[in-house]
């Protein structure tokens, strides 16, 4: 079972990439495409043309780790946008694995309040 915790930074590389890509490829474009620190223990999501393949890598300690995911039917609800790479949390990225966007509009917002009554 794969569960990131809720403090951890989730990058989404958007678009394409290239599947074939294995950790030295994908932690070449964490690093020179999308300008962030692949040993920063972040996770980096990528997802295929088809959008039925998920790789997210992420370093561990003292070494990479690459989850892949292939679905057999469907696609994932892999997000849309001009820009390069989208963070998100560990809800959306579950949502993301489950075959939800990553935008829930009928999930219940985060509340912060500064003080009690």
């Amino acid at each position: 079972m794969f569960s990131p915790t809720q403090n951890l930074k989730i990058h989404i590389a958007l678009g394409s990439t290239d599947m074939r890509k294995a950790i030295d490829g994908l932690s070449i474009l964490v690093s020179e495409k999308l300008n962030l620190d692949p040993f920063s223990g972040h996770m980096f999501v990528f997802c295929n043309r088809k959008r039925n393949i998920l790789k997210i890598l992420y370093w561990d300690r003292n070494g990479f780790c690459l989850w892949h995911k292939r679905l057999e039917k469907d696609y994932f609800q892999w997000p849309k946008s001009k820009e390069e790479i989208l963070t998100i949390g560990a809800k959306e990225l579950s949502w993301l694995i489950d075959g939800l966007s990553i935008r829930q509009e009928k999930a219940h917002k985060s509340l912060k309040y500064s003080a009690v009554f």
